[in-house]
């Protein structure tokens, strides 16, 4: 049976519900929360993006139980590796062992913000090994020194480590991606239900560790406002990966989008009150050989709803999948 998990939707989220929300999703039984790390939310209806590693350290101080993990973090740009590193390594001290870091080669949106461009896709793989490799040497401890052709570090040392080094999951969408995240990452996290990934992965080395999925779904009693909620708000998700990782900013998801209609939203996002949706949709991800599946419920107004809901017909539902 796989992990059900909760997702800290920090785009569409105010910084204080997001704690609030982590301390529900433990009570009413989610195994583990991720959280989004962007600067900017998909879509200005959105409406939100605080600084997700302000609230992971509030979550792991207000939670008692709640495994955690960034969904997911780039390295690459807006924030150096090394710092990176330093962040997580007190998240697993705060935590007390409950933080997963879960790094991703990055998207447009979020790192053009330092002004340094961004780089084509093979170039931003390259940046991403090197990142991994300085997190992992500091991980374990002293004095660290490393020199490669995009990222440096000269006398590093993370002072405040956890008992057991930060597990590291990696973000892959093809073969060349799944291969880093089998040599170098204590996980695999895939958007998509994707079994030859999965199946690639576990070849190159990652067999027995944990797979990370994500689902959206757009929870109400009502189906027709959920379907416009989800159309509303999540839109710009039906262009697939390739496209969303390229684009700089809210404005250009919103003109990618000006054509997606709600039934192509519908197609992908579970709407309204149908467990069994939810139930067929995560086992697609189970399936596929996925251990761990987090769900997003689309719109922060409708998290109480969600929780409710959840606790009481949906996690029952997905513990017998």
């Amino acid at each position: 049976m796989a992990e059900i998990g909760y997702t800290l939707m920090c785009e569409q989220t105010p910084a204080r519900q997001l704690v609030d929300d982590a301390v529900t999703a433990e009570r009413v039984g989610f195994d583990y929360a991720v959280i989004s790390d962007h600067y900017f939310p998909w879509l200005e209806e959105m409406g939100h993006s605080p600084y997700a590693w302000s609230i992971l350290g509030a979550v792991a101080q207000a939670t008692e139980r709640l495994p955690m993990m960034t969904y997911v973090t780039c390295p690459i740009m807006r924030y150096h590796p090394a710092v990176v590193a330093q962040k997580a390594a007190t998240m697993g001290v705060l935590s007390e062992g409950r933080f997963t870091l879960g790094l991703g080669a990055g998207e447009n949106l979020n790192e053009h913000v330092v002004g340094h461009g961004w780089p084509p896709v093979n170039t931003r793989h390259e940046m991403f090994r090197e990142a991994i490799e300085i997190i992992k040497e500091l991980f374990q401890g002293g004095y660290r020194n490393y020199r490669g052709e995009y990222f440096d570090i000269d006398s590093a040392r993370l002072f405040d480590l956890p008992e057991r080094p930060v597990p590291i999951a990696v973000a892959a969408s093809g073969d060349q991606s799944a291969d880093v995240a089998a040599e170098l990452g204590d996980g695999l996290v895939s958007v998509d239900p994707n079994a030859s990934l999965v199946q690639k992965f576990g070849a190159s080395g990652g067999e027995g560790k944990p797979v990370y999925g994500q689902l959206a779904i757009s929870y109400d009693q009502d189906r027709d406002a959920a379907v416009e909620r989800a159309h509303r708000l999540w839109r710009w998700s039906v262009a697939g990966w390739k496209v969303m990782a390229e684009l700089p900013a809210p404005v250009n998801f919103a003109a990618g989008a000006e054509t997606v209609r709600p039934e192509d939203v519908a197609e992908k996002v579970p709407c309204g009150a149908d467990v069994d949706a939810v139930v067929e949709a995560v086992g697609k991800y189970t399936d596929a050989g996925f251990t761990h599946v987090a769900l997003v419920q689309i719109g922060h107004e409708h998290q109480r709803e969600f929780f409710e809901w959840s606790e009481k017909e949906l996690l029952p539902a997905l513990r017998r999948l």
